[in-house]
């Protein structure tokens, strides 16, 4: 598996005003994030922070050396990362999406249905995608009754197939 280093938080939608803002959609379900914030990287390079303001829909952000609209158009639809080291804990047994990303999925009975390809956000829960070797999909809820055991250093995920699901 590759080792991710950054984790997208926002991205740039476009210039905003005369001094080089950029209006920021949220990628994040923690907007507090920015509030400190003073480092960001986008394209793997580091941007200041002078100063934010959110909005209704997001949040404006102002980078340091950015300062007219032609400059902040050059940021438009990049994505705003952390590392991955900054990112906010989680309570006990929650993941980021991006740590069930290519994990093996593995029956409780130690057959290999394949790899989490994509995950399929829901109102409920969500739902991991999970191809394998062949091709073949399984959708698999992220609920208990399916899903047993999250073993990131063993780069797994247990799972009980209920009836109906394969």
């Amino acid at each position: 598996m590759v080792e991710l280093k950054f984790v997208a938080i926002g991205k740039v939608r476009r210039p905003h005003g005369v001094r080089g803002e950029v209006k920021v959609q949220l990628l994040t379900d923690f907007p507090e994030r920015f509030k400190g914030l003073k480092t960001v990287y986008i394209d793997e390079q580091p941007y200041t922070i002078e100063r934010r303001r959110f909005t209704g829909d997001g949040i404006l952000i102002k980078f340091a050396g950015i300062d007219t609209p032609e400059e902040a158009a050059f940021l438009r639809n990049r994505l705003i990362e952390v590392p991955v080291s900054e990112t906010v804990p989680l309570p006990p047994d929650t993941y980021y999406h991006f740590q069930i990303l290519g994990l093996e999925a593995v029956t409780t009975a130690g057959e290999v249905l394949g790899k989490v390809v994509d995950i399929i956000v829901t109102g409920a829960n969500d739902v991991y995608v999970v191809r394998s070797a062949e091709g073949r999909e399984v959708l698999l809820p992220a609920i208990e009754d399916v899903v047993k055991e999250v073993d990131l250093g063993a780069n797994r995920l247990v799972v009980e197939l209920i009836p109906g699901l394969v």
